[in-house]
């Protein structure tokens, strides 16, 4: 049974264009590393947990912030090169950056060292146009970014 991940993928439309919310990928492995580094907020979940309440979950735990109210768009699951099934709704709403608290997580660093380090899950946030955002992150997460605009061509503004 494949690995399962769920996410929260928020938006926001600013002078007629849509931009969302993605995070570069914390930790030294990721520290110098820009195109394909980034992220929608998501994270794994087990069978007791729905897929929902995992994105949810993680992007509390991802950002220190609770996620914004309003109505899922849902944009389905993608797989990821690793065999991880990825499922993402989005939700319009706006995020402070500045009251961002990234979660963290512990390893070895540097490896064979048998120090142990904490480093932040997601350690930047940024706003980027969809467009900007597609050559921005994995790229099997790319799919998502389509079917937001899609989703959001049969809805009226704000």
């Amino acid at each position: 049974m494949p690995k399962r991940s769920a996410g929260l993928l928020v938006y926001r439309r600013v002078d007629g264009a849509v931009e969302v919310l993605i995070g570069h990928m914390g930790g030294p492995l990721w520290a110098h590393k820009d195109l394909g580094a980034w992220s929608i907020p998501k994270g794994e979940y087990d069978p007791g947990e729905t897929a929902l309440d995992a994105a949810r979950r993680e992007f509390e735990e991802e950002l220190g912030l609770p996620p914004p109210h309003g109505d899922l768009l849902d944009l389905g699951e993608a797989v990821q090169h690793s065999g991880k099934v990825v499922t993402v709704w989005a939700v319009e709403g706006d995020v402070d950056l500045e009251a961002v608290v990234p979660g963290t997580f512990t390893m070895e660093w540097p490896r064979g060292s048998g120090r142990v380090q904490e480093f932040p899950e997601l350690d930047r946030f940024v706003w980027f146009t969809v467009d900007a955002a597609r050559g921005a992150v994995f790229e099997r997460q790319r799919p998502f970014f389509d079917r937001l605009m899609a989703a959001l061509d049969g809805l009226p503004a704000g």
